[in-house]
């Protein structure tokens, strides 16, 4: 290539290069500094939130009289500030009821002996259930051996650690967004790709269930209310991606991936709570489908359907939302959902 050439390729804007031209080099380096940027992005919203986790003012109760729960609060002021947010019980047995209702993760009950044990729930959190016993280990007598700890709400046996509930989290989340994506793309006619993405949202909720309950064991109580749970998440997805893209067009799909995907799956704090989050940004991931739902589908799972409301409003509020968007983008841009499917 002579040099009046190359520089023809670097100046001459993409749009209007003949049909098979090669690529200016503005162009190709822009990209590849747009795209190195785009990797930045993501390491650091999902490598960010784990490198500053650290328990913040988790619920836990306190059994025991007055002066052990005084002194634990003096030990825990010394070594973990802020760590716990201590409630008082009367007993074990309403520290337990506490722990199943999900008002708290776990309990230290001081024995009139002196000595300690804790109750815990791994269903709810096993890193919290690991941090809560070693806290635990560190106030108990010197000359005693590590507390004896009882797991309340134990994780399923085919899942001991929680990996595969934790594994789960972001296909659900892709998942919607691919139901939202092409519906949008495929279907012509608005309300047809609402209904589609509610049919898959029905039917995604079957089969997750399927192999993550019947199939895997992650899962456990009532497959109804667990396949309702992951309906719910991917119809909340699924119709904002699908109203984002009725209202703004293809942009729409970047600006959901950026809601869904880049901000709400890193601070969802499904893989261990949202109190391990930086303050603040464990209540905006509660707040958004991800989080909301990962929370909803322990509780449906493992508690019986405690403390699920929130998370079902939540998502409620989202599908409801995604509706919104769609009435008013066919309003607004009448001709563009024809198109968009063509």
């Amino acid at each position: 290539m002579e040099l009046d050439e190359l520089t023809t390729a670097d100046t001459t804007p993409s749009a209007a290069e003949p049909p098979g031209a090669p690529t200016g080099w503005r162009r190709v380096v822009g990209l590849g500094l747009g795209f190195a940027v785009l990797v930045g992005v993501l390491v650091t919203a999902f490598a960010w939130p784990p490198a500053e986790s650290a328990p913040r003012d988790i619920p836990v109760a306190v059994v025991g009289s007055a002066a052990a729960a005084d002194r634990f609060e003096r030990q825990l002021a010394e070594t973990q500030p802020d760590a716990l947010d201590l409630r008082r019980a009367a007993d074990a047995d309403t520290a337990r009821r506490l722990i199943e209702d999900r008002e708290v993760y776990g309990a230290i009950v001081f024995e009139p002996t002196g000595t300690a044990r804790v109750l815990t729930a791994s269903a709810g959190s096993p890193v919290v259930a690991q941090v809560l016993t070693g806290i635990a280990g560190q106030v108990a007598e010197p000359a005693a051996a590590s507390p004896p700890v009882e797991d309340v709400v134990p994780l399923p046996d085919a899942d001991p650690r929680g990996s595969a509930f934790a594994a789960a989290a972001l296909p659900m989340v892709l998942g919607g967004m691919v139901v939202g994506i092409l519906m949008s793309f495929l279907v012509t006619g608005v309300w047809r790709r609402v209904a589609g993405a509610l049919v898959a949202a029905a039917a995604a909720g079957g089969v997750v269930t399927l192999v993550a309950q019947t199939w895997l064991g992650a899962l456990q109580g009532s497959v109804w209310a667990n396949a309702g749970a992951v309906a719910l998440i991917v119809a909340a997805i699924s119709l904002t991606i699908t109203g984002l893209v009725a209202l703004l067009g293809p942009a729409g799909i970047g600006l959901g991936a950026v809601v869904m995907f880049l901000v709400g799956n890193s601070i969802s704090g499904v893989s261990s709570a949202p109190e391990f989050l930086p303050t603040g940004w464990g209540a905006l991931g509660q707040a958004l489908p991800a989080g909301a739902g990962g929370t909803l589908l322990r509780s449906t799972s493992y508690f019986d359907g405690a403390a699920a409301i929130g998370p079902v409003l939540v998502l409620t509020a989202w599908a409801v939302a995604g509706l919104a968007l769609v009435a008013l983008g066919r309003r607004l841009r009448p001709a563009a959902h024809h198109a968009l499917a063509r």
